[in-house]
């Protein structure tokens, strides 16, 4: 399972904390000014994914810097267009002529035009732009048990939207096997995997083939995460967003104004309640977070524009 939960308030700035089961990393979505973002979850970070760098998807990445100070590791950055000078220029910006040279650095993928993602590493204390290999979209972050694909929105500047998405994993019914576990699950689960029904296991002083007990196994398809920022809810935003995150498990989307506030949206190239909630619908999420609404709004307007955002997303 992909774990998350929203560390900023509904009026701060939003940021989004994502980690799988059983793994030892923290992944952050944006870097809103977010009150319950701990110490330990920015040290914990093993990569931050921006949408954009407006103020409020940007702003305390300082915050965060200052507490990884000295994790002695590389953080990676993903984000948009000009991200790589961004994140330098916030860098440069301090003194550091105390630094340890080992204290930390980052690793920036840039999106860019189509799939391709440049990408550059930063090091103290000079926090030079030092060019590595690119990468090839549309997956942007991997290790062995998730990925991170990417679509870009138009928020009148490009908006990033991410889908993190869990490897599908083998498992076996042992209650059915009539076996106890054993080192001969792993055996059995390798031999699946490689298609060699040929191999022998010992299951408890037994020799068999791998293919007399393939029937005991099941592929459990892996959970789906998305978070979609700011971006303006047309047609073209819409498409990509129902090519990436159709049928997917759970979706924060942004939802900055009420239904009644349309033309404000539209004007600043947000998406509304209503409009978030239909897109959610044609997608088939099964579980839809409205996120992300205007300081305008008092708690009592935010409840409404829930409301508002359920009853499309459900279809009433």
């Amino acid at each position: 399972m992909l774990q998350s939960k929203i560390k900023s308030k509904e009026d701060e700035d939003i940021c989004i904390l994502v980690r799988p089961d059983n793994h030892p990393w923290n992944y952050l979505c944006d870097c809103g000014d977010a009150g319950g973002l701990t110490v330990k979850e920015c040290q914990d970070t093993r990569a931050i994914f921006i949408s954009h760098t407006h103020f409020d998807h940007f702003c305390n990445f300082d915050w965060i810097l200052r507490h990884q100070l000295g994790i002695a590791r590389e953080v990676i950055i993903c984000g948009p267009p000009q991200i790589a000078r961004q994140v330098q220029s916030r860098l440069q910006s301090y003194t550091w002529n105390l630094i340890d040279p080992e204290a930390i650095c980052y690793q920036v993928r840039e999106v860019t035009d189509g799939d391709r993602i440049k990408v550059f590493k930063l090091s103290p204390p000079l926090w030079e732009l030092q060019a590595e290999a690119d990468l090839t979209g549309p997956v942007i972050f991997a290790d062995e048990q998730f990925s991170v694909e990417f679509t870009v929105l138009d928020h009148k500047i490009p908006s990033v939207a991410y889908l993190f998405r869990e490897v599908d994993t083998v498992k076996i019914d042992m209650e059915a096997s009539n076996f106890r576990a054993g080192k001969w699950v792993r055996v059995l689960k390798e031999a699946y995997e490689a298609e060699d029904g040929d191999r022998l296991l010992e299951v408890e002083g037994n020799r068999m083939r791998a293919a007399e007990l393939f029937h005991l196994l099941f592929i459990k398809k892996g959970d789906t995460l998305g978070v979609i920022m700011d971006h303006g809810a047309d047609a073209a935003n819409h498409e990509r967003i129902q090519g990436l995150f159709t049928d997917c498990h759970r979706v924060y989307i942004e939802s900055f104004f009420q239904e009644e506030d349309r033309a404000l949206a539209e004007a600043h190239r947000h998406s509304y309640s209503v409009a978030s909630g239909k897109i959610m619908r044609q997608c088939r999420v099964a579980e839809a977070i409205p996120v992300h609404f205007s300081r305008k709004y008092e708690p009592a307007d935010i409840e409404r524009l829930k409301a508002e955002f359920e009853k499309a997303y459900l279809g009433d």
